[in-house]
């Protein structure tokens, strides 16, 4: 299994902060983000050689102070988004996987409980998740990628989900088992072969698709999914604001 880390693009909204670095290498809490990162996946068992960086824009950066990682290069970074970025390490992805944002903070346990969960797809979801959006002006709470539930299993994940109905946010972490990996392939490669070029969910066509759309695809088509929650000990950091909201958030967790 590998731990797949999702980097390729800039997070323009952080502006200036990543003029020179990409995104996972913008300091919280005192430090880059990649080294949280790296520490969570080090809590599931991850060593450094079995995590691949889906790296694009200034990735030379980055391999030069991560040398020990692998990389995986998404070449058209600009022109597409998440879900195209992790498929770029699909030959990575066949034996399972974790996967999880570059733009993140979060509790190194949220992968080590991930990590023992017996179902083929789960997600990490933070159920106190609406306390961050408290005068989050620059990305408000209808941007949060929200799941329904139904005891552990997902049945809906969806910024469109309204925030009274959600159990929580998923938060961009996430394990799939050999066989959930196998179907997560088959499923974005469906995906493509009808969408190409075309408006696939939400408005969005499948080049700009979000991990959330294939997931949510996949639910329609009757995966199961689970989730293991986390009340708290999440961020994600995408505007200026966010950077600059990091330390109360993280004391209030």
């Amino acid at each position: 299994m590998k731990a797949i880390i999702i980097g390729a693009g800039r997070g323009s909204r952080l502006r200036h902060l990543t003029d020179e670095i990409p995104k996972t290498l913008v300091p919280i809490l005192g430090r880059p983000m990649l080294d949280g990162i790296l520490d969570a996946l080090a809590a599931g068992g991850f060593q450094r050689k079995d995590v691949i960086f889906i790296c694009g824009y200034r990735n030379e950066v980055i391999r030069e102070r991560y040398p020990d990682l692998q990389y995986v290069e998404n070449r058209d970074w600009e022109h597409n988004n998440i879900l195209a970025s992790l498929l770029c390490a699909r030959e990575h992805l066949e034996g399972g996987f974790v996967s999880t944002y570059a733009d993140i903070v979060y509790r190194p346990a949220i992968v080590a409980d991930l990590m023992k969960s017996p179902h083929d797809i789960t997600l990490a979801c933070d159920t106190a998740w609406r306390r961050r959006y408290v005068g989050r002006s620059q990305h408000p709470e209808t941007d949060a990628e929200k799941l329904r539930a139904d005891g552990s299993r997902v049945v809906e994940i969806s910024r469109r989900v309204a925030s009274e109905q959600a159990a929580g946010e998923f938060i961009g972490v996430m394990k799939a088992s050999p066989k959930g990996a196998a179907h997560l392939i088959a499923a974005f490669d469906a995906a493509r072969a009808g969408f190409a070029g075309k408006v696939f969910r939400e408005g969005r066509t499948f080049e700009k698709a979000y991990l959330l759309d294939l997931l949510q695809s996949m639910i329609e088509g009757g995966e199961e999914m689970h989730r293991v929650d986390t009340d708290g000990g999440y961020m994600e950091i995408d505007t200026i604001q966010d950077a600059e909201l990091a330390e109360s958030w993280w004391a209030a967790r």
